[in-house]
């Protein structure tokens, strides 16, 4: 390897490479799996509505209509029609704070549960799995 000024430009050419490739791996993945999951029948959730769902599922709550608000970087009307959504789906429950009643709580449901650790098994499964 040479230290000069050409040396140091294939370096970083050969990086920005590895990084391109490795970007479309995980956008071949990402291709995959949306693929995958608008084949599977499962009700189609916009962004928000997944958003939700994982924030809900993957971090710790309680969670709040106002928290996932504040999380999603959108406005409490957003979130409430997204929850609507979600609730008449069976996905996502809320329910009063029984130490402060005027605060929602949202839960998973079993089934938003279960539509969660499907959908990451199918972000983590091989094509094959699924045809």
């Amino acid at each position: 390897m040479t230290c000069d000024r050409n040396g140091r430009m294939m370096i970083r050419e050969r990086n920005v490479m590895e990084m391109h490739s490795n970007d479309e791996t995980r956008l071949r993945g990402w291709r995959s799996a949306l693929l995958r999951y608008v084949q599977s029948g499962w009700p189609d959730l916009t962004n928000r509505q997944m958003a939700l769902m994982l924030v809900v599922g993957e971090e710790k709550g309680p969670h709040t209509v106002r928290g996932l608000a504040a999380r999603l970087e959108v406005a409490k009307p957003v979130v409430t029609r997204a929850l609507n959504s979600l609730g008449s789906l069976g996905l996502l429950v809320r329910r009063r704070d029984e130490r402060d009643g005027r605060s929602v709580i949202v839960d998973l449901t079993p089934d938003g549960r279960t539509f969660l650790a499907k959908f990451a098994a199918m972000l983590t499964a091989d094509d094959e799995e699924f045809v």
